[in-house]
């Protein structure tokens, strides 16, 4: 038996060991003290079954309190591993259906939903710059994130005692990454589009403070970057961007707090792309500065 089938046999060995412990949190045969060692060495795990069968443990830690343990340790070993192509495919299809089905459920504590779309953005990354995933994969990865984004009601960001939860920044990274692949067609781009508007001044008592608009404008200049639409289509995108229902008009703004949120969300994001666009030289880019420039006249 060759090396390679030998360590596939012995990843797919870890990987059925580690589906009875994918909802523990510290991992079986992990503690706090182990992880934060690891931690400290740079989530340097050589033996690559067990680096396999925790890769698909930590995931049960994404929707863990602690940030220490959520943000510093799951998501960044995760990170960390794909990054230097760590993960096996086999292991990365595993990861990326436990991942999808965590960020179609909702939970009171708000974690693990937007920390599963961050790793998701993760290993869209990973597809990005190798493509491994079949076009109906990624179109899944495409209809997930859409679909996340698009539901988000929960606009808890950050707070010093729980850290994040940061679901539309999140959800806006998962956008991302899917919008920078050469592989996501139009279509799917649309799809993406679509849910970026609707959450760049959601009908909610929020107003955004921690990043959120600046998130949800990066996959815009990219898709831009990408030339698939033409300028009626972006003046149609940016129309709806500053449309000011429920009000009746922009003048209405100044008169309720709904109205000042959202005024504040919608001169945010397109103060973001009006950045980024009147700062570039890519003609993609370049194409958003009419449209966003005709928006900033529209929202006083």
């Amino acid at each position: 038996m060759s090396r390679t089938l030998i360590v596939a046999c012995l990843v797919a060995t870890g990987i059925a060991e580690a589906s009875a412990q994918r909802y523990t949190c510290p991992p079986e045969q992990w503690t706090m003290t182990q992880l934060e060692a690891l931690k400290r060495d740079g989530f340097k795990v050589p033996d690559v079954v067990q680096r396999h069968a925790l890769a698909l443990a930590l995931p049960a830690c994404l929707g863990h309190p602690s940030p220490k343990l959520r943000d510093g340790i799951a998501f960044e070993a995760l990170s960390t591993w794909m990054r230097a192509a760590q993960i096996d495919h086999a292991t990365m299809r595993t990861l990326r259906a436990d991942l999808l089905k965590m960020i179609a459920k909702q939970d009171a504590k708000g974690f693990a939903a937007p920390f599963a779309a961050l790793v998701l953005s993760e290993v869209a990354r990973t597809d990005r710059l190798a493509a491994w995933m079949s076009s109906d994969e990624r179109d899944e990865m495409v209809r997930a994130a859409a679909m996340f984004l698009a539901k988000v009601s929960d606009y808890r960001a950050f707070n010093d005692h729980e850290g994040f939860r940061h679901g539309v920044a999140h959800g806006a990274d998962f956008a991302l990454q899917l919008a920078l692949n050469s592989a996501t067609t139009k279509a799917q781009l649309d799809h993406l589009m679509l849910a970026i508007a609707g959450q760049v001044a959601p009908n909610a008592d929020v107003a955004y403070w921690a990043g959120e608009s600046d998130r949800l404008a990066r996959p815009i200049v990219f898709i831009a970057q990408r030339q698939l639409h033409a300028d009626a289509e972006w003046q149609s995108f940016f129309g709806e961007v500053t449309n000011p229902r429920p009000l009746a008009s922009w003048q209405e703004a100044f008169t309720s707090e709904l109205g000042i949120r959202k005024r504040h969300n919608v001169r945010a994001f397109l103060l973001s792309v009006y950045a980024s666009a009147s700062s570039s030289a890519d003609p993609g880019i370049r194409q958003l500065l009419g449209p966003v420039t005709a928006g900033l006249k529209t929202v006083p």
